[in-house]
């Protein structure tokens, strides 16, 4: 991301044409692996048939319930959630060279369409049900959150890795910071990330719209990643943060849960990440538990 004139934090857009409301491809982020889209699919509004060259596919069901229909195959739905708060993600996987469809199977769904390099093709099409995986509750105290796998190194890809993590309002996450832009086995791996975030008020009365949270990204010392943004900058419901370098943690203000999906990838896919040293004292043992 060297040079780039772009913000790394993308705001949620009006849907354009095919219904997409937030729209990174590598080409624009200045990186090369990932490519993120959110689309919000309705009755008038359908994605069309997309060819896959190079590159898998996942889609992970948002809210609502969508269709997708790959070469050769018939519709499937997958989703189900009112919102990203409400239980575990549906998603559905896409080998490079088939093209796919998307639909919503009711009025309204959105879908995060997350890709990246896949030269081999070694995988099949394939629904991932989330909710048959065990949800982790990651870090104690101020640190804890609730971590949904959906296609993490467990689960077979070629490049892409990809999780939700919820984090209750006024808590810690990605905490301690962490990093993973340099290739350095065993302890780190390259990998380009983005982070699309959701919030929701804890109380019922309040929109959405008001909801904060806020995101670091700094290299060594706590210089800024992105000069405009500061090392520490604030993100709205709807925000996707692309993170092409730097330690990355993150806050849920108090008074607004926050949801995030991550999208990971690299030229190695194997998640290696290295604290920073500052603040690594504050790591506690291994506490994951599942639920």
């Amino acid at each position: 991301m060297e040079g780039a004139a772009r913000s790394l934090r993308i705001p949620r857009q009006a849907p354009d044409a095919e219904g997409r409301v937030t729209n990174v491809t590598p080409a624009s982020a200045g990186w090369i692996h990932i490519g993120f889209e959110v689309v919000e699919l309705s009755a008038g509004i359908d994605y069309p048939a997309r060819p896959v060259a190079g590159r898998e596919v996942c889609l992970v069901a948002l809210e609502g319930v969508a269709r997708v229909r790959v070469e050769g195959g018939t519709w499937q739905e997958f989703g189900g959630r009112a919102s990203v708060f409400d239980g575990s993600p549906h998603a559905f996987y896409v080998p490079p060279g088939r093209t796919y469809e998307l639909a919503a199977a009711q009025a309204r769904a959105e879908v995060a369409v997350c890709t990246a390099p896949a030269p081999r093709g070694d995988f099949d099409a394939r629904r991932i049900d989330a909710s048959e995986r065990p949800v982790e509750i990651r870090g104690e105290g101020a640190m804890q959150r609730t971590v949904r796998p959906i296609l993490m190194g467990d689960q077979p890809a070629e490049s892409l890795l990809i999780v939700e993590v919820v984090t209750p309002a006024g808590l810690w996450s990605s905490f301690p910071p962490h990093k993973h832009d340099i290739d350095d086995p065993p302890r780190e791996r390259a990998l380009e990330e983005t982070y699309h975030h959701r919030m929701r008020p804890t109380n019922v009365d309040v929109d959405a719209s008001h909801a904060v949270a806020v995101q670091g990204m700094y290299g060594p010392g706590g210089a800024a990643v992105d000069a405009a943004l500061g090392p520490w900058f604030s993100v709205r419901d709807g925000d996707t943060v692309l993170v092409p370098r730097g330690y990355h943690p993150v806050s849920a203000v108090p008074g607004y849960e926050l949801y995030y999906l991550n999208v990971m990838a690299g030229p190695v896919r194997e998640w290696l990440v290295t604290i920073d040293p500052d603040h690594a004292w504050i790591a506690p043992p291994p506490v994951d538990r599942t639920v």
